[in-house]
């Protein structure tokens, strides 16, 4: 009986002797046993065929199938399941921010009242209303402007709730007509009046050191001697008959401060001769100016507290006629200015108040007060320039400044 100290020795025919399991012999097997991955996968590919995942295609697969404009084939896992796509919150998100930013857009005037509520701001500030724009008069108009919404000026925005604001402004508004020989003088020389004329309206009344108080040096230079007396007598000794915004539109600081350089301006220049006598120049604007309280201005009894932004708007019409004398007959310089006629009126300035400058008066300055004991005239429109200038009927009232 065979022990394990005796092991029963192999037939000397045995054919594995002298085998060695080494890695030579591993390389050299002709069949390799398969990895239990690739048996589990066989058993369920027998039933189940795997799909294409859209890998890798070879030569022998035959054209690529066509797929529709836009589409793309859906992600599979290895196993040929469709992978369901992550869940994505940000877009949703986004499209609600996209919606609501274009309906903002598309009523962003009153998302700006709303805001100036909110704030207890002026909706005039926050919600800008355009005036349609006109250009200076070419004939005299046969109406006045039309009514614009009522909005509360202020320094952003000193036009607001004004004609004005669609109209042309500074220098540039006053367009002097074409220049043709009249009576004695000839072309070139009526051009030469024409530019006097508007070198003086400029100086008089768009000139901000003027407007501001400051003496007009620059329009006294062009009168001639009788007509710059008599200016200089209005500026130096204003009185009831004859003060300085008779001619020249000047605030005192004190009561009121320019809010903007920019003067709008409305009017129309035209000539015609006057037989030996020389050539008639007649001018017919408006200005406006808007203008904040100066730090001397009061408040009135009753008033009540009000943004510090508010301005105001003083409105002032000349209707002026300026003579250009046949020098061969008159002893005058024909580079110097005389006056045939002259007529101004002013909305929202204080009545009888003779010192040579204009007093507007401030909302926030006079809320509650009643209206002056003085305003008594008539209540006029000072943006309507299809009549004369009114120069009768006491202190009156105006329907909008």
């Amino acid at each position: 009986m065979p022990t394990a100290e005796d092991p029963q020795q192999r037939p000397t025919d045995d054919p594995f002797e002298g085998l060695v399991l080494d890695e030579d012999f591993i390389r050299a097997a002709e069949t390799k046993e398969q990895s239990g991955r690739t048996r589990m996968l066989a058993a369920r590919w027998k039933d189940t065929p795997p799909v294409d995942p859209g890998g890798r295609r070879s030569v022998n697969d035959g054209p690529k199938p066509k797929r529709r404009f836009g589409r793309k084939p859906k992600p599979v896992d290895p196993w040929g399941n469709v992978r369901r796509p992550k869940r994505n919150w940000q877009a949703p998100v986004f499209v609600l921010l996209a919606v609501g930013v274009a309906l903002a857009a598309l009523n962003i005037e009153d998302l700006r009242n709303w805001n100036a509520a909110r704030r207890g701001t002026d909706s005039a500030d926050a919600a800008p209303r355009t005036v349609p724009t006109v250009g200076p008069e070419t004939a005299k108009p046969s109406a006045a402007p039309p009514p614009v919404d009522d909005q509360q000026p202020t320094v952003a925005r000193p036009w607001a709730g004004s004609p004005a604001e669609g109209w042309p402004a500074g220098p540039d508004a006053i367009v002097l007509p074409q220049a043709t020989a009249v009576g004695v003088f000839d072309e070139e020389q009526v051009a030469a009046q024409l530019k006097l004329v508007k070198d003086f309206l400029v100086a008089a009344n768009l000139d901000p050191a003027v407007i501001a108080a400051g003496r007009p040096e620059a329009a006294l230079t062009l009168l001639d001697r009788q007509a710059r007396e008599q200016a200089v007598t209005a500026l130096d000794h204003p009185s009831a008959e004859l003060e300085g915004t008779w001619m020249f539109s000047r605030f005192n600081l004190r009561d009121a401060i320019p809010a903007t350089d920019t003067v709008k301006v409305q009017g129309r220049t035209s000539f015609e001769g006057d037989g030996e006598k020389g050539v008639l120049v007649h001018t017919d604007y408006t200005f406006v100016y808007a203008l904040r309280p100066g730090s001397g201005a009061a408040p009135v009894a009753g008033a009540t507290a009000a943004p510090t932004t508010w301005t105001a708007r003083t409105v002032v019409r000349r209707v002026i006629t300026f003579r250009f004398y046949n020098p061969k007959t008159y002893k005058v310089d024909p580079k110097k200015i005389s006056f045939e006629k002259t007529e101004s009126s002013a909305g929202n300035s204080a009545c009888n108040i003779d010192d040579g400058f204009y007093h507007p008066q401030f909302d926030q300055l006079a809320f509650g007060s009643s209206p002056e004991p003085l305003q008594t005239g008539p209540t006029t429109d000072p943006y309507d320039r299809s009549g004369a200038l009114r120069t009768t009927g006491g202190c009156g009232t105006v329907s909008r400044s």
